[in-house]
């Protein structure tokens, strides 16, 4: 009796020890992430339009969408640390109740966070955003703005409780068989209705929200990852070569403006036609002269120098950016056409349950596994390059409703609106992130690094009938109550008609990467002081760079 009472105490030591290490990481990247974001915010927002209120709705909202991402590496963490290598469960995880505890613990980690994201995209940040295009009006007091940004969220909240009863009903299973009886048809009809509860409308709508989600990751993350491993490879124009030839352009719109003026010296009055050309010119040369003072100070500026010095660095890391993005494609391409050959089809969702063509992607995190924590730290690795690839892309592309460019995101000077939209989007974004994840490695996010043994016949003569036990990755193939399914891929998969979506959506995402990519290696090298300077921008916005 004393013996057993020692072997729960070890084994429940173990279990804390094993589970504060995995919520430990996350703790630690979780500060990390906090850091990051304020400083990301404060280097895009602008000096003179920066709202408290904004800013730190911008930082928060960030902030939750880089959290949600990095849950996902602590999930596939803490169900692969309930076995041995061996394939055998340790000593904590050998109750079923205990691995159950550790499962709803992630699970209830997702639908807090995912519960805040509907908060944040339905509720808190159209209020803020609705909130600041009214204080624009300089004739609205503080009672009407509040009155009039209620009134706009109003209708996000109706869309979000819309989404949410429709989630409460929605079919969880494909559908009966077309050649199925009426009564099989109503059956599965009250059946489905009955099951419906509070998690799969909120599964429902962050699905919903996933759907857009995607529609942002082909747009925005697509192109970044075409974009930001050139650019590092391109690199900048010259700073002098830049100064010498907005200096001749400066010269050449004086001359034409002299020219035009010159015909008035009589005392005639212009025609229409050159007073409008003359306000052009005029506008360019204002253009061209800021452009002149913001190639001044890069010229002086220290950090332009350094970059220079690291100009080595950058086309490494460009090239080794670039093969990463290649590598996502050829696992993304690969994952999707297993899935074409040996799923079940759109009624399904296009779901298949572990691998039958070798992925790239899924075979190095596997064979990472013995080397802890390289498959983790890997792992981590791919999410953030996701993030990090639809920042980078957002920053190129700017804000675009449809073919209407609503708002740019450049350094000291991002309007708090544009703040908003660009933590809306990235919330977005990294919903559909894990899906993408899992297609791109779709075996390790379902089981991660754990093994099941598995018995096989002795095939010496002398044993007779015995047996010997061998081990093998978890697959779809394992026994139920040896190998535990991920959280993330039980809720990637709650609705089949989705799952469908997001199979489509992959293969966009394919295409709008390689036009991203043909169309950056079309481009030449950027500006030194890229989006600092832009036609529509005042004089006054202008001393935010030059004191």
């Amino acid at each position: 009796m004393v013996l057993f009472l020692k072997e729960v105490k070890m084994a429940a030591q173990s279990f804390l020890s094993e589970s504060a290490l995995g919520w430990s990481i996350f703790t630690f990247i979780l500060l990390v992430i906090l850091a990051f974001c304020w400083v990301y915010i404060r280097k895009f927002q602008s000096r003179q339009e920066s709202e408290v209120v904004s800013t730190i709705t911008a930082i928060c909202a960030l902030a939750i969408a880089l959290i949600t991402s990095a849950l996902l590496p602590v999930d596939i963490f803490l169900v692969s640390f309930m076995k041995y290598p061996n394939g055998t469960y340790k000593e904590w995880a050998v109750n079923n109740e205990t691995r159950a505890q550790i499962e709803e613990t992630v699970l209830y980690g997702y639908y807090t966070l995912y519960s805040i994201i509907l908060f944040c995209v339905f509720l808190w940040i159209p209020f803020v955003y609705f909130y600041y295009e009214e204080r624009d009006d300089d004739n609205v007091n503080k009672c009407a703005q509040v009155k009039n940004a209620v009134k706009y969220t109003i209708g996000f909240v109706i869309v979000c409780v819309v989404l949410l009863l429709i989630g409460a009903f929605v079919p969880l299973e494909a559908p009966p068989r077309q050649n199925a009886t009426q009564w099989e048809k109503v059956q599965y009809l009250f059946e489905e209705l009955g099951s419906g509860h509070g998690l799969p409308a909120l599964a429902f709508s962050i699905s919903s929200l996933t759907l857009i989600g995607m529609l942002a990751v082909i747009t925005y993350t697509a192109y970044g990852m075409s974009v930001l491993p050139l650019n590092l490879i391109k690199g900048t124009r010259s700073v002098a070569y830049e100064r010498l030839e907005n200096t001749e352009d400066i010269d050449d719109v004086e001359h034409q403006i002299e020219k035009l003026k010159s015909k008035c010296q009589d005392g005639r009055p212009l025609s229409s036609r050159d007073r409008h050309k003359l306000q052009e010119l005029e506008g360019k040369l204002q253009v061209l002269q800021r452009r002149g003072r913001h190639l001044e100070i890069a010229e002086r500026n220290c950090c332009n120098k350094v970059g220079m010095a690291l100009r080595p660095l950058k086309i490494i890391l460009g090239i080794f950016f670039i093969l990463v993005a290649l590598l996502f494609c050829v696992a993304l391409f690969i994952s999707n056409l297993d899935k074409a050959l040996h799923s079940a089809g759109i009624s399904s969702g296009f779901i298949i349950f572990g691998t039958n063509l070798t992925n790239p992607l899924n075979e190095l995190l596997l064979a990472l596994q013995p080397v802890f924590p390289l498959d983790y730290i890997l792992i981590t690795v791919i999410t953030m390059y996701f993030v990090l690839t639809s920042m980078a892309g957002i920053r190129n592309m700017g804000i675009w409703f449809f073919w209407i460019r609503l708002y740019k995101i450049r350094p000291k000077r991002t309007r708090p609106q544009a703040l908003l939209f660009l933590g809306m989007i990235l919330l977005l974004i990294v919903l559909h992130t894990s899906y993408m994840i899992y297609s791109l490695a779709p075996q390790y996010v379902m089981y991660g690094s754990q093994k099941y043994l598995i018995q096989s016949p002795s095939s010496s003569l002398t044993s007779g009938n015995s047996s010997f036990s061998t081990t093998r990755f978890c697959d779809a193939n394992a026994p139920e109550d040896q190998c535990i399914v991920t959280r993330t891929y039980l809720f990637l998969h709650k609705f089949w008609f989705f799952s469908t979506m997001y199979y489509f959506g992959n293969w966009a995402f394919i295409g709008a990467f390689l036009i991203g990519l043909v169309v950056s290696c079309c481009r030449g090298k950027k500006s030194v002081i890229e989006g600092e300077v832009e036609a529509d921008d005042s004089d006054i916005s202008d001393d935010e760079y030059v004191h």
